[in-house]
């Protein structure tokens, strides 16, 4: 069991716009039982590596769409026995103040054989239950940062792509939305390709797959262009400024085609390639294969090749840019969780960082292994030791 001391007195600073001021684990990761009671300023969490820091933003992490900071499958995050390999229920939840709003939030798990059915996501809106993950978009923004992506633009571009698509889904909910129901179509198409389906239904599918891809695609290209003025207006000057822009078949062909001519292209494409598809089990042509470009504007020179430092800046600095975005729809000012972000990053750097978090108006989860990466920050956050299955403050 975990367990937290009485409530720290709140720092003097003027709160962030959104926050977090209590949250609450059961079964989730290490924690057996958490109940951690905030001031709604920043949070530092400090301890050794595996005390289960991450664990706490993983958990934050599961009121945005998708799998989480970490990527795993929902059975996989309850918590068990050392050794021990079974699917438990775990639930999350989080008080959450606004501009002139507080709620509650609860995101579950039932194991398909809790109750006899299939395995399941619940989610609870102040005691309300809401039917798809993607509608607290609309109430809860999150944009987070781990040490997994530290080499973000020297490896796969799926990474690089979903990092992108989670970006500007912090600011466009409906982005979301989009590649979900094109990813739905293209795994209903590979499945109905390996039975030996054809005629009305795989047209149908891939009519569905053309339409949603090229929304996608549109959908990325206005993102990136408010994202990159985002990046440009951001006052940050200890961190380099960036390029940034997609690569994809389809995002290209919409910079001098009209949008339903693309379908039709793209429609007949996947026609085309259906043979082949059928062989590699995967869709060979689509916005699912698109990268996200960031280069050094000072240097001249792709992320790929600068330093790692500087890329951990370079990332910093879109991560601030996405965070100082409006986003219709959805809160105003996002949460940032910021896993070991001292890492790579000087002592200018990291205050730059803090300065820049309180000038965006933001509540930022931080970790670290030590307290020192956190210096300047005393007075504008609560401290909290995190050992022993236990979080205290400092």
């Amino acid at each position: 069991m975990s367990s937290c001391e009485p409530l720290a007195q709140a720092p003097t600073r003027a709160l962030p716009r959104a926050a977090v001021t209590r949250l609450m684990l059961t079964n989730f990761r290490s924690y057996g039982m958490l109940d951690l009671r905030l001031t709604g300023s920043h949070v530092v969490l400090v301890g050794p590596n595996g005390a289960g820091k991450t664990n706490v933003l993983e958990a934050l992490s599961m009121f945005a769409s998708g799998r989480g900071l970490r990527g795993a499958k929902l059975s996989e995050l309850a918590r068990n026995a050392p050794g021990e390999v079974a699917e438990r229920p775990w639930a999350v939840s989080a008080s959450f103040r606004t501009s002139g709003n507080e709620f509650q939030v609860g995101v579950g798990y039932l194991p398909g054989n809790a109750d006899g059915g299939i395995p399941k996501r619940t989610i609870r809106m102040d005691g309300v239950p809401v039917p798809n993950i993607s509608q607290l978009a609309e109430h809860v923004r999150l944009i987070w940062l781990s040490p997994s992506m530290d080499r973000l633009f020297v490896e796969g571009v799926s990474d690089r792509r979903r990092f992108l698509d989670r970006l500007i889904s912090s600011f466009d909910p409906s982005h979301a939305s989009r590649w979900s129901q094109f990813e739905s179509a293209m795994r209903e198409r590979i499945g109905a390709l390996k039975a030996g389906g054809s005629g009305g239904w795989l047209r149908a599918l891939e009519r569905t797959m053309a339409e949603a891809g090229v929304a996608l695609a549109a959908s990325r290209l206005a993102g990136v262009q408010k994202l990159a003025a985002g990046i440009d207006d951001l006052r940050a000057s200890s961190f380099p400024r960036a390029v940034i822009g997609v690569s994809g078949s389809l995002e290209s062909a919409l910079g001098t085609k009209a949008a339903v001519d693309i379908e039709d292209e793209y429609a007949t494409a996947l026609e085309q390639a259906r043979g082949r598809d059928t062989e590699s089990g995967r869709t060979s042509n689509g916005p699912h294969l698109t990268d996200f470009l960031v280069s050094h504007k000072d240097k001249g020179r792709p992320a790929a090749v600068c330093s790692t430092g500087e890329q951990k800046a370079l990332l910093l600095r879109v991560v601030l840019g996405c965070a100082s975005m409006p986003a219709p729809g959805a809160p105003e000012k996002p949460i940032l969780l910021l896993d070991e972000v001292g890492a790579h990053l000087d002592e200018a750097r990291r205050r730059a960082l803090y300065d820049e978090i309180d000038a965006l108006d933001v509540q930022a989860w931080m970790t670290g292994t030590d307290s020192v990466v956190f210096a300047g920050l005393e007075g504008r956050a609560d401290f909290k030791r995190v050992a022993d299955g236990h979080i205290r403050p400092m």
